[in-house]
């Protein structure tokens, strides 16, 4: 859940600001900042119900799932999509300063925001998996690399994050007029957030991180032991360099001052308004998260940028070799 836990047993107001549970909630005035925000959140929600969707496309009318990868992706966008699909319900709550759409609709969308915040996460772990078993030794992991494979692990992380989400998400309600937690100790929240960080964001970044490092390390010593010139393996050793670096960067920058943060905000005696604005904008980055993937593909996926140009420019269609005209 992507709420924070300043104050969280109780609504505190300054300046006719209303800050509950680590969200700033305009009061009856619109000022800068929440046109401001109400913006971005568009933008974000935008992109990311655009960028996703086209991903989604390419792999189901061009790509077919034929990889243990293009899976993991396929998933990874549709919880990035689904959450897009509640996004706008968030922004209305924190640009009108309360809830409008019931107490059922307030729980379907924690649930959403739950399942993008854990299933994406977890998927982008699994490709880093993937993706050193695929460069370091395929035939030795060729069955585990199948679509069926991945089908069947991608299942079981959809089913794993909606259980790990699912109690979280039935204590939020709309009797406050605010789609906000039931009134819960710090106590509570404490667990709560210590348990999304290890879980959501510090073992798979630990994953990650140490799968791309592994793979790093092995492509090079591929590449000092092979007949020079080998200018391919050069090139793909860069290639993932760069995709390595691009993700791990990425996936910090947008989760780390969010929990950082929320973590922070158990040792506020009050609300500071500077703050309490810092802090809905770091809840607004670890949600850009779900738009950043498809730009990532696309910058570094010569395979995800072909499959784009088919399905975006109408030369490419009948040749995919083809470039769209950008001059």
């Amino acid at each position: 859940m992507r709420y924070g836990s300043m104050d969280a047993s109780s609504l505190s107001v300054v300046d006719n600001q209303t800050y509950v549970n680590g969200h700033y909630f305009l009061g009856d005035s619109v000022d800068g900042y929440g046109i401001s925000m109400a913006v971005l959140y568009l933008v974000v929600c935008i992109l990311g119900l655009a960028g996703n969707s086209l991903v989604i496309t390419a792999i189901l009318k061009l790509d077919k799932m034929s990889s243990s990868t293009t899976v993991y992706i396929f998933n990874l966008a549709l919880a990035d999509g689904l959450f897009m699909v509640g996004l706008p319900f968030i922004a209305s709550q924190n640009f009108q300063n309360r809830w409008m759409f019931g107490d059922a609709l307030c729980k379907v969308v924690m649930v959403l925001d739950g399942l993008n915040q854990f299933t994406s996460v977890f998927c982008l772990t699994a490709m880093s998996i993937d993706r050193y078993m695929a460069l370091v030794d395929p035939l030795r992991f060729a069955r585990w690399r199948t679509p069926r494979c991945a089908k069947i692990a991608s299942a079981f992380l959809w089913l794993f994050s909606l259980l790990t989400i699912l109690p979280m998400a039935l204590h939020f309600s709309a009797d406050q007029g605010l789609c906000v937690p039931d009134l819960v100790s710090d106590v509570w929240w404490l667990g709560v957030l210590s348990y999304t960080f290890v879980a959501g964001f510090a073992l798979p970044f630990i994953v990650m991180t140490a799968s791309y490092a592994a793979l790093l390390l092995k492509l090079r010593a591929q590449r000092l032991r092979a007949p020079p010139p080998n200018q391919e393996s050069h090139r793909l050793e860069r290639q993932v360099t760069e995709m390595v670096v691009a993700v791990v960067v990425v996936f910090g920058v947008c989760w780390l001052p969010f929990y950082t943060f929320n973590f922070c905000s158990l040792y506020q005696t009050g609300v500071v308004l500077p703050f309490a604005r810092a802090f809905e904008f770091v809840v607004l980055l670890s949600y850009s998260w779900s738009c950043a993937n498809p730009i990532l593909y696309a910058c570094f996926s010569d395979t995800f940028r072909r499959h784009f140009r088919t399905l975006l420019c109408p030369a490419a269609k009948s040749s995919p070799s083809m470039q769209c005209n950008t001059e």
